[in-house]
């Protein structure tokens, strides 16, 4: 797979996991969602996940740092977002919206600061191929 490929799966996995949050306050407002909270906390239910997983990517990439960060934090982000699906469909508003302030917002900044980072290296090894 070529770095413009990584690239473009990491842009849209920016995309994809930035609509958890929608997600997450619908399901607050509503006690309901078409997603468990199970289904949230697995980091491997998601295209994203499934691509991380994948062979996709060549024992290189996954050796590298950038993709270990991301793998970790991307398993921590549906890990909080299940936390937080939990409390809403449990009817726990008030759990919910405190887990989704305190601990889905930062570990979903933290993701996409990841996914930037390594966005960023990928970029840099095309110009320096150029």
């Amino acid at each position: 797979m070529t770095n413009a490929n990584l690239i473009s799966q990491i842009d849209e996995a920016i995309g994809a996991h930035g609509m958890w949050k929608m997600r997450l306050r619908a399901a607050m407002r509503t006690g309901k969602s078409d997603i468990s909270a199970h289904d949230a906390s697995c980091d491997g239910n998601c295209k994203f996940g499934q691509w991380l997983d994948s062979t996709a990517l060549s024992p290189e990439v996954k050796a590298d740092v950038p993709y270990k960060v991301v793998k970790r934090v991307h398993a921590d982000f549906h890990r909080s977002a299940g936390h937080v699906m939990s409390s809403a469909l449990g009817g726990r508003q008030r759990e919910a919206e405190e887990r989704l302030e305190g601990e889905f917002i930062p570990t979903s900044e933290k993701l996409v600061r990841a996914l930037m980072k390594w966005k960023s290296e990928l970029q840099k090894g095309i110009r320096r191929a150029a």
